[in-house]
């Protein structure tokens, strides 16, 4: 198709101007937004429409109104200066390494135990560093990824995902959490096999730590799904074992806070090889911050060496 001769095309400072109108409906409150005089926004405008070739707004001596045009037109002008902001952001944070925004997914059976040490880390090491984080279950955290609303994910793997690379920190075995009765509790040497019998309470779907668990059934010889209760939070399931109701598996990382809330508790130990999870970064592959990210996952290696796991 050949291409169209629109004329003159609008500039940046034009399009502000107009966005800037659009949200205030007044001109002098729009010139007071974006820290340009009332007679500039005013010529910015005129000259917006007159690049385009169609009228923007309604003024009369009272108010001013988007006309329909300026209504549908107003959406683009905003999408285009976000764009436009976030290609700054982007060369920004090529410029700066560890500047800027970084919007990390992080799962739920993970936050609550990994996010003290990572948010230390970043504060002392990366302090220019703007960390955001959303806790999301595995399949959000992937669509978000995917789709650019999040830059980097914390969470189990592997996930078997194309276009998404994995950066693995440690392995953590999981252990057996059961009330204070129970003929496991506080035992180690734990065969495997014993996930045959035992009433074990699990997460609801769609946690990644619920399939974890099933596997870990499965390979202990258990053909059926455990499940008789549920919970939507790693806190709820431990005192649902503190009342009686079964036993779980918890991650290492998760036992001291966890256990604590609660005296009704023991923890069993699996004999080894205990069964284990993988918990690592995990970015779009090819990202423009990728030396970034393995750099940020080198140093988070070193900061959770306290933690019971095995750093890899």
């Amino acid at each position: 198709m050949a291409a169209v001769n629109r004329g003159k095309q609008p500039s940046l400072a034009q399009l502000r101007a107009f966005a800037a109108v659009a949200e205030h409906l007044h001109f002098r409150d729009a010139a007071a937004a974006i820290g340009m005089s009332q007679p500039a926004l005013s010529g910015a405008v005129s000259a917006l429409e007159e690049a385009l070739g169609v009228q923007l707004l309604e003024r009369t001596t009272r108010k001013v109104l988007l006309s329909p045009a300026g209504e549908r037109l107003a959406v683009r002008a905003k999408a285009v200066l976000g764009e436009v902001e976030a290609l700054l952001e982007e060369a920004d944070a090529v410029k700066a390494p560890f500047t800027g925004a970084l919007r990390l997914g992080v799962i739920p059976t993970v936050a609550p135990y990994l996010l003290p040490t990572v948010l230390a880390l970043v504060h002392e090491k990366y302090p220019h560093l703007d960390l955001q984080v959303h806790e999301e279950q595995t399949s959000s955290l992937l669509e978000g990824l995917g789709a650019g609303r999040l830059d980097l994910l914390l969470l189990a793997v592997p996930l078997g995902v194309p276009g998404v690379t994995e950066l693995p920190l440690f392995d953590e075995d999981f252990v057996l959490v059961t009330p204070l009765d129970h003929w496991l509790g506080g035992r180690e040497g734990i065969p495997r096999e014993a996930l045959r019998e035992l009433n074990l309470l699990l997460l609801d779907e769609g946690h990644c730590l619920r399939d974890q668990a099933l596997d870990i059934c499965r390979e202990a010889g258990r053909a059926d799904a455990p499940v008789t209760t549920t919970a939507a939070g790693l806190s709820t399931l431990v005192q649902l074992v503190a009342g009686g109701l079964g036993v779980t598996l918890l991650p290492r990382t998760a036992v001291r806070v966890e256990t604590s809330r609660s005296s009704q508790l023991l923890t069993g130990y699996f004999a080894d090889p205990a069964p284990t999870r993988r918990v690592a970064l995990a970015m779009r592959s090819g990202a423009a911050r990728g030396a970034e990210y393995a750099e940020l996952a080198e140093a988070l290696r070193g900061a959770l060496r306290p933690l019971p796991v095995r750093v890899l």
